[in-house]
């Protein structure tokens, strides 16, 4: 009976869709490089032949799992040393309340009430206050054959399909995106699309086996059982920092790409159980008494980041993350979450925020009920194994292995812990290892534990504490820098391998030229005075601009797009391999680009010296920066000149003699055609003035921009990093992005009215208010008035508090940190979805009601569509025009020009019966999607564009650690931004970062907590302390607090438990000359004194702190840091 109910149930899913995106994914990770030996022996032992490359089927838990596990027997982690990754994430703030005491994980025999488990007692097994160390206590991670006494559930069952969908109908449950803390992977949060907050999941039960990424139904609790919010509404601790962790925000009028000014745009901005669950209701248990699991169907989530790759060599690091969904970002919903299509659940959505519009002090919590799709992060999830206690566990049972030739029992298990701690630990079944593992564990080889290897997720039941996996890939030794990249770019699903011979096919052969028959068929443009602005490096040249000034007054501004769509034809392999790929990827020292590089840096790149095929807009724009007339068409340039953002920058800056300079012995590029340099230079001063005003414009008209200086780091010839530098964006960089959202603005409103349910378009929703209450509490309690009412007054406010500030730039930065977070990340959606709310299409940061992306088509697949789309567009309008000029032979027609392309569009014509056969006529031959083939594009392009910023921030970090492990100690000043009675959060204004200190049960250190003046005070003491709570004799060292120097001298002492090491501060690494003026981290010119005991500080105080690298072979990369101390006595 069961079987025929889940039959049946199945059938309700489009197969054919699943397989497809099962299919897509698989082949992602099928075309990266060729797996090593090791990865090959993975391969075998999963039944995978190593030529075919694809993973198969997975393994599914053994039935006996839970039935094997007897008893469980885990303590608090180990100590952490200097070797152990530090406490927090790379990039983010703590999000927990400063001065909550929350325990270190800690895991025994847990608690059994009525078939389940007291959620105040399950916790994570390892990494103590929520950190990603990899556990190395023997005594901590489970082996052989473990588990917990007894066979009652440990989670609640999910629900059936049938009572989720009934649920959802009645808006009992809401489907959402699972987000888990960091930093706690005790708490998670769900965002449910029309709610200004989001959802507390407090606790591992109510998580309900739901990891990072997963799409879940959610069940509220009931109002008396949500907790208090902070902010100006709620309870708001005076010394806790924000909750989240940094949030860049989209396009670079909110936070952008450091060189870049296009994106460059590209970047836009507890107990679950029926009988245990307080406040459950009969309904609930009713639902959970015959239950049958939500079929999991294979969809991938949809995520975005918030910044584009830009180029290859600028970095975007402040608040760098392991953005996965994005590191505890808060997401606009995405298209497969939209769930208030039906009257019962729109109800209940605006009957919920009626609620919590009521209770502002109060934060909605609830649980998760069911898994209504898997995240793709199961596929592959990077981590350590842990196999010393296995091999311990073997060689005192020798004596019983001789009597049973079995060497591997049925049912042993290690255990992998994953880098990324929003993910759980996982067991892993001995005998399902690949060979090249078992061999080494059957030698005693504990070194194994130093590489990283990716498993997959197979199953969780309800009788288990942690799900099992098995193991895809082997990379290496987790401390190399090739290995972290290798599982990087495998965790995101990047493609790694070449172009097909069919998709290379689709070009044509060089030498190409502009063929005769395009010159003649588009509007020649050649005489202009055009050329681009980009990165040094830069050899995928999407745009260029002109300018005219014109009789009237006016300008006339040409922006020039690389005419993509003209060789990237739809339907063909190198269209699907476009697809496929979705975005480009930029790894700092490499690039993974979206199209071959003939295409991408040769006859599709708008190179100087060369006819190049275009889309141009032709903008008039008056000295108000109002565009009063347009005209969008394809057309032939001829670029004369590609300057980078420096040369630019220099021309801004600086008044040229014309006569006597030499530009070509100044460095300057070469200036093609019948232009010169006084042309190039008056047309750039031009450009510059009008983008100051659209800028100002924009500004007016409510746009938002959050921007911090980001980090940069210096590669030597070789390509190892030997310096970093903060850089700020320079005047060049808004000239171009300017009249990028500019073309943006217009593509967009010409796309959305000629094709209103079928446009591709880019919406940023308003900010997480819980958030964004957070951070006026912040700011009104150190004197800062904040206006969050719209965009344009939350911009002018920060205005405000900059002019307020401009003593202290450092604290600025920190507030725009800080403003970010609230902000939700922006996506591509298809205008059809959201067809009947309209309101939800706007940019917030932009203060625009249409948005997309159209300028950068070598490098983003949904500006090809884009493009196709606008085409379209103008040849509907040519066939309409074309089809009233021939009724003028019949009778007197008035033919109105560009009727879907001008600035007023005509209405009455597109709905017309010629118009809608010319608008449909030209979808057809542009092969524009329909709306729900654009709907699964657009999902699909949102993941990848995520899974492309996760890698660019993830070697962004890998970078920075591995500069701090060649330098070994790093001494920088620091800002107290939270402070309690445990720790403190700080920012280090070197590396843009935020961190942690804890001092709580130190040995050799006293914490004094003054509560009513929020100060805290540190002193030295020669107590011996006999115990730490919950493990006896545990006390942490000194060492792994405080770095100390002695007074006499100016090395630093760094003492270890059995000897000290006198080592010398390294600050002699050369900084690269540049030209700009840029802002270093000054490594080696910046003194810091060390501070002295007893240490007394309050929040925003100033702090001498000690950075190392910390992790690779033993766990996480991460930054260490400690307080940086002088004493006599130590």
């Amino acid at each position: 009976m069961r079987a025929t109910v889940e039959g049946s149930m199945t059938e309700r899913f489009d197969d054919g869709e699943k397989e497809k995106k099962k299919k897509r994914r698989s082949n992602r990770r099928s075309k990266q490089n060729p797996p090593s030996s090791s990865a090959s022996e993975v391969n075998e032992a999963q039944g995978v032949s190593p030529e075919s490359g694809k993973i198969g089927t997975p393994t599914h838990a053994s039935p006996s799992f839970g039935s094997s596990l007897k008893q469980v027997n885990v303590c608090s982690p180990n100590e952490q040393g200097l070797s152990k990754s530090s406490n927090v994430a790379f990039n983010s703030m703590p999000p927990m309340h400063i001065n909550e005491q929350v325990e270190p994980g800690d895991l025994r025999i847990v608690p059994m009430y009525d078939g389940g488990i007291d959620s105040k007692s399950f916790s994570e097994p390892t990494g103590c206050r929520g950190s990603s160390v990899i556990n190395k206590n023997k005594d901590s991670v489970p082996c052989g054959q473990i588990g917990l006494s007894g066979q009652k559930n440990y989670f609640s069952p999910h629900w059936s399909v049938e009572a989720v969908e009934k649920a959802l109908e009645k808006g009992d449950i809401f489907k959402a995106l699972l987000h888990v803390n960091a930093h706690n992977r005790l708490e998670a949060y769900c965002k449910i699309d029309g709610m200004s907050t989001d959802v507390f999941i407090g606790g591992i039960p109510a998580q309900n086996r739901a990891v990072q990424g997963d799409i879940v139904a959610v069940k509220f609790d009931p109002l008396p059982l949500w907790t208090k919010m902070k902010g100006p509404n709620g309870s708001c601790n005076n010394t806790a920092t924000l909750e989240g962790c940094n949030l860049l925000t989209e396009d670079k009028e909110v936070g952008g790409n450091i060189c870049n000014g296009k994106a460059k745009v590209g970047a836009e901005y507890e107990s679950a159980h029926c009988r245990s669950y307080p406040g459950q209701n009969k309904e609930d248990a009713d639902q959970n008494s015959s239950y049958r699991s939500y079929p999991l169907p294979e969809k991938t989530m949809v995520y975005d980041d918030i910044t584009s790759q830009g180029s290859t060599n600028h970095l975007d690091l402040h608040g760098m993350a392991s953005h996965d969904s994005i590191n505890g970002h808060h997401c606009a919903a995405p298209d497969s979450i939209k769930n208030n299509s039906c009257s019962g659940q729109s109800n209940a959505l605006e009957k919920m925020c009626l609620l919590v519009n009521s209770f502002p002090s109060k934060r909605p919590t609830g649980r998760v009920v069911a898994i209504m799709e898997r995240s793709p992060r199961r596929e592959g999830i990077v981590g350590h194994i842990n196999v010393k206690q296995w091999v311990s566990f073997r060689d005192t049972g020798k004596k019983d292995l001789k009597k049973n030739k079995n060497l591997i029992s049925e049912h042993e298990y290690i255990q992998l812990t994953p880098t990324d701690p929003k993910f759980p630990n996982m067991m892993l079944l001995v005998r399902k290892l690949p060979n090249c593992i078992k061999k080494r564990m059957k030698s005693g080889d504990v070194t194994i534990e130093m590489d990283l290897v990716a498993a997959q997720i197979d199953d969780w039941v309800e009788e288990s504490p942690f799900p099992e996996a098995h193991i895809l890939r082997v990379f290496g030794r987790g401390g190399e820098v090739q290995t972290q990249l290798d599982a990087i770019l495998f965790q995101n699903a990047i493609c790694l391998s070449e172009f097909l011979p069919e998709a290379l096919s689709c070009l044509p052969c060089v030498p190409w030229e502009v063929p005769l028959k395009e010159i003649q068929s588009r509007i020649d443009l050649r005489n202009l005075c055009i050329f681009t602005i980009d990165p040094s490096t830069a050899t995928d040249l999407d745009d260029a601009l002109s300018i005219e000034e014109l009789p009237n007054g006016n300008y006339r501004v040409g922006v020039h797009i690389a005419d993509v769509s003209y060789f990237v034809l739809p339907d063909t392999p190198l269209d699907s391999e476009a697809q496929f790929r979705s975005t480009s990827v930029y790894m700092l020292q490499r690039k993974l680009p979206m199209l071959p590089a003939l295409l991408s840096e040769n006859i599709g790149s708008l190179s100087p010296g060369g006819d190049r095929l275009a889309v141009s807009m032709l903008l008039d724009i008056n000295l108000a920066g109002d565009v009063v007339d347009r005209w969008i068409g394809r057309t032939v340039i001829h670029s004369c000149c590609k300057l980078s953002y420096e040369h630019a920058q220099d021309i801004i800056d600086k008044a040229f003699d014309f006569e006597g300079s030499n530009f070509s012995e100044d460095g300057y590029p070469r200036v093609y055609g019948h232009f010169e340099w006084p042309d190039v230079i008056k047309s750039l001063k031009s450009l510059y003035e009008i983008s100051n005003v659209l800028k100002q414009k924009r500004f007016t008209d409510g746009a938002l921009r959050l921007e911090n200086p980001k980090v940069v780091i210096l590669f030597d010839e070789n390509g190892v990093p030997y310096d970093s530098m903060l850089s700020e964006r320079k005047e060049s960089n808004f000239l171009v992005e300017e009249y990028m959202l500019l073309a943006n603005r217009i593509a967009a409103e010409v796309i959305c009215r000629a094709y209103p349910d079928g446009a591709l378009l880019r919406r940023h929703p308003e900010p997480n208010m819980r958030k964004l209450r957070e951070f006026m509490a912040f700011c009104q309690k150190h004197g800062l008035e904040l206006n969050t009412s719209s965009s344009g007054q939350f911009h002018w406010s920060l205005e405000q508090i900059r002019e307020k500030l401009k003593g202290d730039p450092v604290l600025y930065n920190i507030l725009i940190s800080f403003a970010t977070r609230p902000m939700q990340l922006a996506s591509y959606f298809c205008s059809g979805d959201l067809k009947d709310s309209e309101n939800e299409w706007g940019h917030y940061a932009l203060a625009v009601p249409f948005y997309t992306h159209f300028t950068s088509p070598l490098r983003r697949y949904p500006d090809i569509i884009v493009h196709r789309t606008l085409l379209a567009t103008i040849e509907a309008e040519e066939l309409y025009m074309k089809h009233q000029k021939a009724l003028q032979g019949y009778k007197e027609v008035k033919v109105q020009k560009r009727c879907f392309t001008d600035i007023s569009f005509d209405k009455i014509a597109a709905e017309s019966m010629e118009g809608r056969e010319a608008l449909s006529a030209a979808a057809v031959k542009h092969s524009v999607p329909c709306a729900e083939t654009l709907a699964d594009i657009a999902a699909y392009c949102n993941e990848r564009k995520l899974a492309s910023r996760n890698v660019k921030d993830a070697c962004d970090k890998l970078y920075i650690w591995f500069l701090l492990k060649k330098k070994e100690v790093l001494l920088s000043e620091a800002r107290i931004l939270g402070l309690g009675p445990r720790f403190m959060s700080i920012y280090i204004q070197k590396l843009a970062i935020e961190r942690r200190i804890y001092y709580d049960e130190v040995e050799g250190l006293t914490v004094e907590w003054l509560e009513t003046t929020s100060t805290l005070v540190l002193s030295m003491s020669t107590s011996k302390c006999a115990f730490r709570r919950g493990c006896p004799n545990k006390w942490r060292a000194f060492e792994e607090v405080a770095l100390l120097t002695c007074p006499y001298n100016l090395d630093f002492t760094m003492d270890n438990s059995n000897q000290s090491e006198v080592m010398k501060v390294d600050d002699s690494i050369t900084a690269m000359d540049r030209e700009e003026p840029i802002s270093r981290s000054d490594l080696s010119e910046t003194e810091i004194d060390p501070a002295f005991f007893p240490l007394t500080v309050c929040l925003l105080s100033t702090i001498p702190v000690a950075l190392h690298a910390v992790g690779g072979d033993d766990g996480p990369l991460d930054i260490g840091v400690r307080l940086y101390m002088s004493s006599y006595f130590r």
